[in-house]
């Protein structure tokens, strides 16, 4: 199970968040509670806008593909970019809702429930930026690219998709009729972001053939320029552009180190940045002129991928529970956060964050006993001789890949290596250029051990069941290849359960099978606080309401 999604579950370096007022103010890390559902964006009407400007917008990397369908294309810098040319037919809001989108559909309903029947009318004026209309075909070769019938497709996800039975024309062109051999709940994340008939014709072209750059759009903005040299990519709006003309004259997408952010911010080299946990950010943040730290809760969570392959130190299940139960993330969270934080908690869910109704504390599990661990480890065989445990006479050692220059990262496994060292287990710390992280190390499942962000969209199967459905040979989004049966089991019960209260119970089984099988461990909740510019409007902390986010409201004030 995978599945094209809305808001794909994408991957994104460690989150950098915190809090607070303006530059001229402290104060702490708002709570979850009090950033609920209220968007910080300095939210202002057409009449204060001016048109035209340049949004400066810093990013960890540039796209490895963008497809964003395929493997390689599922990061959230490269969905950053992406999002803002190709069409989303639902989009979520600040409530953590969906809402159809009128710019690319004019109705989408169930009209049959045995079997589930949907019915999508697609706006007239919707068209592809080679001029073609957009119609059922597109639809159509979506669900056949990535319905996980033809391997040779390299999808990030399948889910949704394979409980499709077929896709066919409805009255017209603009009418789309899905018809389901099983039952799908979310089915308003399928299709988006939708792709171009084009990109889904062959498996190369699927695979390959957006490597370098989009080919054919169809949103406010559109490609302006690559430049691989410079580490930027610039977007301009889309004369042919049906929908709400944007404020801008173009988003430019550059490269810039985390460490870095604070003196881009304060020469003008950037409008933004994402604060995070890293209080230094923070600081610097609260004094830079004319800048404002905005907050919403939003769903973001960092977290550690224990790689449970074959031939990984971490194979076997019973060795990464244990050493897994050495990791505090407690610990971790007072950490990073507590400077800022009156009372930072570890993130206890994989499809749920604080904040929404739906949340529950899963992680009983992986509860944090160093004792246990220890314990477990020497019943497994792994004895302790010095500062390390070995068996059969190989040291228990991990391999954690960070990414080079970014202090959450340096900061977080350097605490776990301090913690699983109590544990007798040896982690090295193997730092990567930030631009490989994902590309040769993550996608590829190069590591034992690492530590990324992770997106949980208002549709969590569709956001996230990818990441713990389990295909022996075919990890797709399971980059640590960890899972079993039960996992599968419930997760299929789940995307085919149509009432939203059983969905929810059944997610919540197979988030406590997730935590058993030591799969990823959630560190924390990503507040979600950026320092913006006193000048851009329609924009900063956008909380739940980023999948995507509204690029042709962006503006800079009069």
């Amino acid at each position: 199970m995978n599945k094209k999604l809305l808001g794909a579950l994408a991957a994104a370096a460690l989150l950098v968040t915190a809090c607070g007022g303006g530059n001229s103010g402290g104060g702490n890390l708002k709570s979850n509670e009090s950033t609920v559902g209220k968007n910080d964006i300095n939210a202002q009407p057409a009449d204060k806008i001016k048109q035209g400007g340049i949004l400066q917008w810093p990013v960890d990397s540039l796209s490895d593909n963008w497809n964003p369908s395929q493997t390689d294309g599922s990061t959230q810098t490269g969905a950053w970019m992406i999002n803002a040319m190709l069409p989303w037919l639902f989009t979520a809001q600040q409530d953590n809702t969906l809402a159809l989108n009128k710019d690319y559909l004019e109705s989408a309903s169930v009209v049959s429930t045995s079997p589930e029947v949907v019915e999508y009318k697609i706006n007239p004026k919707a068209k592809w930026s080679n001029g073609r209309a957009i119609t059922w075909e597109d639809f159509q070769s979506d669900w056949q690219a990535c319905n996980g019938k033809n391997k040779d497709y390299q999808c990030n996800s399948t889910t949704g998709l394979e409980n499709i039975g077929k896709v066919e024309k409805g009255s017209g062109d603009q009418d789309v009729k899905v018809t389901f051999d099983k039952p799908f709940g979310e089915w308003q994340s399928l299709f988006s972001p939708l792709t171009p008939k084009e990109l889904n014709a062959t498996a190369d072209e699927f695979n390959k053939g957006w490597e370098d750059e989009p080919k054919i759009t169809a949103g406010a903005f559109k490609i302006g320029k690559i430049d691989l040299t410079a580490k930027t990519v610039s977007v301009v709006p889309d004369a042919n552009w049906w929908g709400k003309k944007p404020y801008l004259d173009q988003i430019l997408f550059k490269v810039v180190s985390r460490n870095a952010l604070p003196d881009a911010l304060a020469s003008g080299a950037i409008d933004w940045y994402r604060i995070g946990s890293s209080v230094d950010l923070y600081q610097r943040a609260k004094t830079i002129q004319n800048v404002t730290i905005r907050q919403s809760t939003e769903a973001q969570y960092n977290l550690l991928d224990f790689n449970g392959a074959k031939g990984t130190p971490l194979e076997d299940q019973a060795t990464r529970v244990a050493v897994e139960q050495a990791v505090d993330t407690k610990s971790i969270a007072k950490a990073l956060l507590g400077p800022m934080s009156t009372d930072p908690t570890p993130l206890g869910n994989h499809f749920f964050v604080k904040g929404t109704k739906n949340y529950k504390d899963n992680s009983a599990p992986i509860k944090f006993d160093l004792d246990a661990a220890k314990k477990k480890l020497d019943e497994l065989g792994y004895k302790q001789s010095g500062d390390f445990r070995a068996k059969d006479g190989k040291e228990l050692d991990v391999n954690f890949v960070i990414d080079a220059g970014n202090p959450i990262s340096t900061a977080i496994s350097g605490l776990v290596q301090s913690q699983l060292k109590l544990a007798g287990v040896n982690a090295k710390i193997n730092s990567v250029p930030a631009a490989e992280l994902f590309k040769n190390y993550v996608y590829r499942g190069a590591y034992d051990l690492v530590a990324y962000g992770l997106s949980a969209p208002p549709q969590p199967i569709s956001a996230n069941a990818a990441a713990f459905y389990f295909t022996p040979g075919n990890t797709q989004q399971n980059y640590s290849a960890i899972g079993n049966d039960t996992i599968n089991k419930l997760l299929d019960q789940a995307g085919s359960e149509l009432d939203e209260n059983k969905r929810v119970d059944l997610i919540q089984q197979a988030d406590t099978e997730i935590w058993k099988e030591g799969h990823l461990l959630p560190t924390y909740q990503v507040p979600g606080a950026y320092a913006v510019r006193n000048t851009l409007a329609n924009f900063g902390a956008f909380g739940f309401a980023q999948y995507p986010f509204d690029y042709a409201n962006m503006g800079f004030l009069k």
